[in-house]
């Protein structure tokens, strides 16, 4: 698990740090952990790597403050676990536009994170596997349980999620990351079997309104699918 701390006060990193140390060692849990004093610093960094589970974020900031940056993070990742630490409690409904999933007053106590982490490495261990793709010269990362269905045109993959993203890559490459919840319709389609709403011989109805054609004898082993999964 990789865990973010973003805080312009150096004693309220070091306090964090060691405890998120007491409690991945309780937990049996790999740890990393990296701190930015700046929320510019972070998105800095963040445009070369997203790969983050988790961020713990700072209300008050210097010129960009803590929900701002997180705004900018959820317009690419909907799934990283965010908690806002603060000294105030004016800033909780700022919260819900970014589906915060805490906030801890300070100080921070040792009591109160351990609750909050528990709850988000819950939460991760659903949503954690995820493609990586760069797209429009952006490194995105899509959680699997987002995606709707993949579809190739061309030597083109559009991955359908909560937006569509086009990349020139093997479809066979990509579905090598997905989980047991996709199945291959064809050879230009791979759908998400908890999207499917019905089916019939030639066509899967997904619940976003997508129509995907399903290739001859696929039917049975699709149906076979959905009931393994159910």
């Amino acid at each position: 698990m990789r865990i973010i701390i973003c805080d312009d006060e150096a004693t309220q990193i070091d306090n964090l740090r060691g405890l998120l140390g007491i409690w991945a060692n309780s937990r049996g849990v790999s740890l990393q952990v990296d701190a930015f004093n700046s929320a510019e610093q972070f998105l800095f960094a963040y445009e070369d790597d997203k790969s983050v589970d988790m961020l713990l974020l700072d209300v008050q900031m210097g010129e960009m403050d803590g929900v701002t940056l997180a705004k900018a993070v959820r317009k690419t990742d909907k799934a990283v676990q965010i908690i806002f630490i603060t000294g105030y409690m004016d800033y909780i409904l700022d919260g819900y536009d970014v589906e915060a999933l805490h906030y801890l007053l300070k100080p921070v106590s040792q009591e109160k994170l351990f609750i909050i982490l528990d709850k988000a490495a819950e939460k991760l261990a659903h949503n954690e596997k995820a493609l990586f793709v760069t797209h429009m010269g952006e490194s995105i990362r899509v959680p699997l349980y987002e995606i709707r269905y993949l579809e190739v045109m061309h030597n083109y993959v559009t991955i359908h999620a909560g937006a569509a993203y086009t990349i020139k890559k093997p479809l066979k490459e990509l579905e090598e990351q997905l989980d047991d919840n996709f199945f291959r319709a064809g050879r230009s389609y791979i759908v998400n079997l908890k999207y499917i709403r019905r089916t019939s011989k030639t066509e899967i109805h997904l619940s976003c309104g997508a129509v995907v054609p399903l290739s001859r004898g696929l039917y049975g082993p699709l149906n076979q699918a959905i009931i393994k999964m159910v």
